[in-house]
């Protein structure tokens, strides 16, 4: 009776991992990507280049898809950042008209194209990120700086629904 108790549970979790796979839902022939550079459309410069640049990094990071270039590749990923800029979220106590702490946000569109069939799998799609950083006396160095975590933060998203796509 007791190893009853043992096996039902055991044949109960093992049933419901029967479907799972560690095997990657993207087709062979379709693992190839290119990210161009992203255009700009935001007051923060180069951003679109830093978020292209995170996207490629984080493709070959997670594994699925390796980088091709474009005439090459299986899955171009098109985006533009629609906008990006800071606002400050604290201020010094003392004087209290100058910035100490500003929160960094951006959005960007994105698009994933069957370069082999011409066909848009996914259509403008937005991806939004925001992080803080501490204004010393210069705010363009200080978003410049935090740019990268934002970058990080949209790539990752990209390549997460990138990997989710049903062929």
């Amino acid at each position: 009776m007791k190893a009853l108790g043992l096996v039902l549970p055991l044949l109960m979790l093992a049933s419901g991992c029967a479907s799972y796979s560690w095997r990657p839902s993207v087709p062979q022939e379709f693992r190839t990507v290119a990210v161009p550079v992203f255009r700009n459309g935001g007051d923060v410069t180069e951003l679109g280049a830093v978020v292209a640049r995170q996207t490629l990094r984080e493709f070959q990071r997670e594994g699925t898809y390796s980088v091709a270039s474009l005439d090459d590749a299986a899955l171009e990923v098109q985006g533009e950042i629609k906008n990006a800029g800071s606002k400050t979220v604290a201020y010094e106590r003392r004087t209290g008209a100058r910035s100490r702490e500003r929160r960094f946000t951006a959005t960007a569109v994105v698009s994933f194209i069957d370069k082999r069939s011409g066909r848009i799998l996914v259509d403008n799609r937005r991806y939004a990120a925001e992080t803080t950083f501490l204004v010393n006396d210069d705010v363009l160095t200080g978003e410049r700086d935090a740019s990268g975590r934002l970058a990080e933060d949209i790539a990752r998203q990209i390549v997460d629904d990138a990997v989710g796509l049903k062929w």
